[in-house]
Parts: structure tokens; C-alpha cells; sequence
């Protein structure tokens, strides 16, 4: 890796160069706090520095060379193998660009030269040395899309010409007529476009697929493992026809651009039945449209398969075969809780149970089980659907989250009158949801009765099985995470994987049982801090301490655990 002459930080580079002043730095860092974002991000948003002044300034500063569109060294040659040292999906997450390669030494551009990881991870993955040139993000964006757009998946499977050829009318005036845009909709090529974007997302394991207009072009994006990777998009003007032909699936009207839509469709796929949840909204360069999907595999609704360790998985299994209580799962967005559910209502479906939920949406459709969408628009609540089921004979309710307390109050009776009960809050961890049900206005008697089992989850990242490389942990790591391994494993990055070095996500589980002692603190209405050091007393095992099991089995790396799971201190 070539050496770089300094080892500054940014900001300190920028104001040595006179770009910009101490204070402005000051006030950047202020807005970094909280965020992840980089600071050159930071001082561009803020309108402190240009993209421009970044870039020239690490060039004088770290004595590499500075590549514009312009000066044309942004224009690597085709056909040369570059793309095999760098991938498509890693110079498209990483900023980066394989510009020349002789012998052993390959020049790469970068936005920031100064990101040392991605570096390291250039050399590994092309087992050359680096020579870095410093352009700006706008600039290698461009000569991204000009690398390796034209090879684009999407672009084969549907021929060049249909790419290309553009309807001059069509060009003209995007808004088509129906009659027109719906003809589009219905063409082979747009179906067989549309078929094969939502067939390459589940190949690559996407849980979603983002169709977004800009200005200028159209992007795609998969997210897989809980972070999206752009891809190659279809030509702009193909934007109409592929958001008819989808809301056509969906059975919507394609004549309503100026509202949100929401809507659903099923495929089958390799033998396997697929649903999909599709949601549109009126952006400034027209509709986005997500499309979620739900994969209903057996081994996603298997309880004993989520992940859950062996004592914990007993505790939970026993709560959900109790003929009443309150059973609550928490979570930020995105954390898995609806699969667990899922798969508790999948364990106890049986002929001789009456099972009813409420949810916003539906998103697995349970053979025997009556789902209700709850549709505020014409006052279908989380509470109107609650108090209705309760002059249905139910057995178990599943309420898809308790957002007020009315929901919450009829959970609770409900509970209290001899029903099982399941729901979902957006709490950090398990004794913080009980918190949280006082805070909303349940009194704290009726919860120490009713509560049977409160489960916190998160996902992480599994390390790909593929390329995880070993090794041994420095003294601060070991002290910082109260470690004692000798052999730890973390991210590389391959094929497999696509350069990411993880491959699938797994499970974490706080499960915290409610004994005698517990109940008495919740009936007193101890703050969250106290039920945790109750709960730890009484052998529940925490978030953080889960996560470090895996981490410590070679399952996923420490800094997954560390950006999904806060840290104990």
C-alpha cells in the first residue's frame, strides 16, 4: 500500500490548508455528535467547504494526485480485468474506483484517501499494492456508473436496444396518458424487467427493493442484511412503466400519482410461495415505490430456529402455552419482532384455539388464523379491532403494536380476563417496556398480574463462512469488551458475500421471566435500571451478554455487535 504523507484528520488537514477555520470545525464536530456521517459530509452540508476544497486539499496535503471527469483520468479502460480486483457492489459501497493496474500496483480513486480500513480491504481483496488519487464524491459517482453501468444484470437480461430506445414523445412529456402508460405496463420487455428485478432481490436475500427517481436517473437498491446496496437501474424514462406494472400487480390505480398507495401480490418462486407488501409515495421526481418481501419459508416460522438458547427458548415456549397473560416482544424497527411472533402464533395454531390479530399490515398470512387489517382512514384502530375481537370467543390476540393507552388498557384486560395476549413496543431492552406501558398509563398493579414473559431482540450480521479471517484481539479490546479469547474472527470480504465479509443475519435474545421478586418491583413501580438488576439477579442474560456469545463462537464480529447491541459499561 503506497505510504501517504500524512496521517492528519481531515478537519485539521482542511484548516492548515486555510480552507477552513477552527471554529467552523468546531461547530461541525457539533453536528457530527450523534450521527454517523462522516465529517466531510458534515462540513458539505453545512456549506462550510465543497467537495472540491476537500479533495484538493488531501491532494496537497497527502502528496497524491488530484482526478477530475474533466482531466479524463476517471476513465479506466474496459476489458483490462478491473472489475474482478474491484466489484461493482464494492466500489459502489465503498466510493472507490480501480483506475489502471500494471504489474502488481493498482491505482485506485478514492473520496477519502484517508479511510485506512477500505484500504486494507482494497489490498486483500486485489493483492496489489495501492496507489491512491484523491476526486470528489460527485465526480467518481459518474465514472462509477459509466464503469460498470453498461454491464449491468438488468441491462443484458432485457437486451441493450430496449435501454436505449426511447420513445421521443415519451421523453418529451413524462406524464403518459393511461391508455398509453398502461399499454407500457403490459409489454414483454417491462414485464419480463419488473419479473426479473423482484428474482434477482430474492436470489440476493433482500428483504426490500427500492425503485427511487432522481432529476436525471432512476436507482435500485436491495436491502440485504439490514443495509441497501445500489445496483445498476434501468433507464430513466423506464420509471412510468415499471411503477404501472407493479401497481397493476398490486391491483392500485395507476391513474393516482398525486397519494400515497399501498398495496400486496404473490409469486411463487422455486416451489415456494413469496408475498409481497408494496407501498408508493409522491416524491418530487415521481413515485418511490418499496416493495417488501415476505419470504414464507417453513424454517422462518420454526420457533426453535430463530436462534434463542436453549433456557431461553424453554422460558418462551412456556409463556406462549399458557391460557392467558401478556406476552410482550420489543425492538427498534427492523429488529425481527414480527417473525417471532409469527412464528409463537405458528407454534400454537391449532383447531381447538380461536386465534385473532390486529396488525398495520398483515404481513404472513397464517393458514388458520384470522388476520385483521386495521385501516384508520375509515376508523379501523388497534383499539376498534381489539374491542371488537373481544365479542369474537378469542383465545389468543395478537396485537401488532401498542402505540397509545386505550390499545394498551384493552391488552391488559384482556390479559386479565383469561386470554393470551401478544404485542410488540419499541423499547431498547426487556425491562424498559414495562417502563414504558406505566409511562403510556397502565398502572403498575395490573402489569405485575398480567405480564408472563418480556422478550428484547436485535439482528445481527452473520460473518461469511466463506472468507471470516481470525484474529487475536489487542489488550484494549480485551479489556474494553471484557474478553479472554486468545482467537476472535472479523469481516474480509469475497465473492460469496459481495466484498461485505458477512453473509445472513442471526438472532439476540433478552428473554427476562417475571418471578415473584420481579412482579413485587413492578407492583411498586421500580424504574427500568432497578427491574434490570433484578432480572440479571434472577439469571436473565442481556442483549450485550447474547451478542458476545456470538461473537465469541466466530458468528458474527465484535464491531457488528457493537454498532447493533449499546455496549454495557
Amino acid at each position: 500500500m503506497a505510504m501517504l504523507k500524512s496521517a492528519e484528520k481531515l478537519g485539521e488537514i482542511l484548516i492548515n490548508s486555510k480552507v477552513l477555520a477552527p471554529e467552523q470545525l468546531a461547530k461541525a464536530l457539533e453536528v457530527q455528535r450523534g450521527t454517523r456521517k462522516r465529517i466531510g459530509e458534515v462540513l458539505v452540508e453545512l456549506g462550510l467547504v465543497t467537495e472540491l476544497d476537500i479533495a484538493t486539499s488531501l491532494s496537497r496535503q497527502l502528496s497524491i494526485p488530484y482526478a477530475s471527469k474533466s482531466s479524463g483520468l476517471l476513465a479506466p479502460q474496459k476489458g483490462e480485468g478491473l472489475e474482478r480486483c474491484v466489484t461493482e457492489e464494492f466500489a459502489r459501497q465503498h466510493c472507490v474506483l480501480p483506475i489502471a493496474k500494471t504489474l502488481n500496483s493498482l491505482t485506485v480513486a478514492f473520496v477519502n484517501p484517508l479511510d485506512l480500513i477500505t484500504m486494507d480491504n482494497l489490498v486483500r481483496l486485489s493483492r496489489c499494492e495501492i496507489n491512491p488519487v484523491v476526486t470528489t464524491k460527485a465526480d467518481l459517482e459518474w465514472a462509477i456508473e459509466q464503469f460498470y453501468g453498461d454491464d449491468s444484470m438488468l441491462k443484458k437480461a432485457i437486451g441493450e436496444s430496449f435501454e436505449e430506445t426511447e420513445d421521443d414523445e415519451a421523453a418529451e412529456d413524462p406524464e403518459l396518458d393511461l391508455d398509453r402508460l398502461k399499454q407500457a405496463a403490459e409489454e414483454a420487455p417491462v414485464i419480463r424487467l419488473v419479473d426479473l428485478i423482484i428474482r434477482q432481490a430474492i436470489k440476493e436475500r433482500a428483504s426490500d427493493i427500492h425503485v427511487e427517481p432522481f432529476r436525471d436517473k432512476l436507482s435500485l437498491r436491495y436491502r440485504i442484511d439490514g443495509a441497501l446496496h445500489e445496483i445498476s437501474a434501468p433507464a430513466k424514462h423506464l420509471h412510468p412503466a415499471i411503477i404501472s406494472r407493479i401497481k397493476i400487480l398490486c391491483k392500485m390505480d395507476i391513474a393516482q400519482k398525486r397519494l400515497p398507495q399501498d398495496g400486496a401480490f404473490s409469486m411463487s418462486m422455486e416451489g415456494r410461495s413469496i408475498d409481497f407488501r408494496v407501498s408508493t409515495v409522491p416524491a418530487i421526481y415521481g413515485e418511490k415505490i418499496v416493495i417488501r418481501i415476505l419470504d414464507k419459508s417453513p424454517a422462518l416460522l420454526d420457533l426453535g430456529r430463530l436462534g434463542f438458547q436453549t433456557k431461553a427458548l424453554e422460558a418462551f415456549r412456556s409463556a406462549i402455552r399458557d391460557p392467558y397473560g401478556l406476552v410482550l416482544i420489543t425492538g427498534p424497527t427492523g429488529s425481527g419482532k414480527s417473525t417471532t411472533l409469527y412464528a409463537a402464533l405458528n407454534e400454537i395454531n391449532e383447531p381447538t384455539r380461536n386465534v385473532l390479530t390486529v396488525e398495520d399490515p398483515v404481513e404472513y398470512r397464517l393458514e388458520g388464523i384470522n388476520q385483521v387489517q386495521v385501516k384508520p382512514s375509515i376508523g379501523l384502530t388497534f383499539a376498534a379491532g381489539l374491542r371488537s375481537f373481544m365479542r369474537q370467543d378469542p383465545d389468543v390476540l395478537m396485537v401488532g403494536e401498542t402505540r397509545d393507552q386505550e390499545t394498551a388498557e384493552i391488552c391488559v384486560r384482556a390479559a386479565l380476563t383469561g386470554h393470551l395476549v401478544f404485542t410488540t413496543l419499541h423499547t431498547n431492552d426487556a425491562p424498559s417496556a414495562v417502563s414504558r406501558l406505566v409511562d403510556i398509563g397502565i398502572a403498575p398493579y395490573l402489569l405485575s398480574s398480567t405480564i408472563s414473559l418480556v422478550v428484547a431482540q436485535r439482528l445481527l450480521r452473520k460473518l461469511c463462512e466463506g472468507c471470516k479471517e481470525g484474529y487475536e484481539p489487542i489488550q484494549e479490546i480485551r479489556n474494553r469488551f471484557g474478553i479472554t479469547e486468545d482467537l476472535l474472527y472479523r469481516a474480509k470480504g469475497c465473492d460469496k458475500c459481495s466484498s461485505s465479509g458477512y453473509r445472513g443475519r442471526l438472532g439476540v435474545y433478552e428473554v427476562m421471566t417475571l418471578p415473584r421478586e420481579l412482579r413485587d418491583e413492578i407492583a411498586k413501580g421500580s424504574p427500568a435500571h432497578v427491574l434490570k438488576d433484578v432480572a440479571a439477579k434472577g439469571g436473565m442474560s442481556t442483549l450485550w451478554d447474547e451478542g458476545l456469545k456470538k461473537a465469541r463462537a466466530g458468528l458474527t464480529s465484535l464491531e457488528e455487535l457493537e454498532g447493533v447491541v449499546l455496549l454495557e459499561r
